[in-house]
Order: C-alpha cells, then sequence, then structure tokens
C-alpha cells in the first residue's frame, strides 16, 4: 500500500482557525452547498499581485486540502507563490482582519494585501 504525505502549502494559525470556523457556522452558510476556503492570488494591488481569501466552489484545476477540519482549495499553478503561507486572523485594537505571513513575497504594500515575488 502506497501512502503520499501531502504538505499543505499554506498553514493557518489558530486564530485563523477559529475565524474560518465562525464563519461556516453562520446561519447564512449553507454547508450542503459544496463552499471551499479558497486561498490564491490574482494579478493587480500595489505591489502586482493581491491575495484571494473567501468561500468558493471547487474547479478541475483546484487541489483540496484539509486544514484542522476546513476544506481548503487552492489553484495547482498558486503554489509557488503561496507555498509556506501562514495566515492568521487579527483582532486586536489597531487591526482586525486576515493577515498573510508570506516568505515568498520579495515586498509587501502598505494594507499587507498585495505583494511582489
Amino acid at each position: 500500500m502506497d501512502m503520499t504525505m501531502v504538505q499543505t502549502p499554506v498553514s493557518l494559525t489558530e486564530g485563523a482557525v477559529n475565524e474560518v470556523k465562525r464563519l461556516m457556522s453562520q446561519p447564512d452558510f449553507d454547508t450542503n452547498s459544496g463552499q471551499y476556503l479558497r486561498v490564491g492570488v490574482k494579478g493587480g494591488g500595489c505591489s502586482g499581485m493581491s491575495y484571494i481569501l473567501g468561500f468558493d466552489n471547487k474547479e478541475a484545476d483546484d487541489t483540496e486540502y484539509n486544514i484542522e477540519g476546513i476544506p481548503v482549495v487552492m489553484k495547482n499553478a498558486h503554489g509557488i507563490y503561496l507555498f509556506g503561507m501562514t495566515v492568521d486572523f487579527q483582532d486586536g485594537l489597531n487591526a482586525r482582519g486576515f493577515v498573510f505571513k508570506n516568505p515568498n513575497a520579495s515586498s509587501t504594500c502598505g494594507c499587507g494585501s498585495s505583494f511582489a515575488v
């Protein structure tokens, strides 16, 4: 029997896991709709590329992961930009929201939602 371990390209901190699970437990979130947490990138933003984080359906060129019980999808091509990235959730007085810590980024914008490689 061949068992292959697949490392998830991104990780979620405890704060991010708790916030995503809180969002998924809301009454208007349909757990039967096949929604996944999508992590990815798109062109644009002040540094060249922007992060994608939201709920979406799985597409043909996605790879599926399970992170702490959360179904996650990501385009195969995005792994080169996101491998090793950590997603955190901050809920403090100075900042509130998801924060991306990407070791592949050569620079980031001031708000942290876009980066350059």
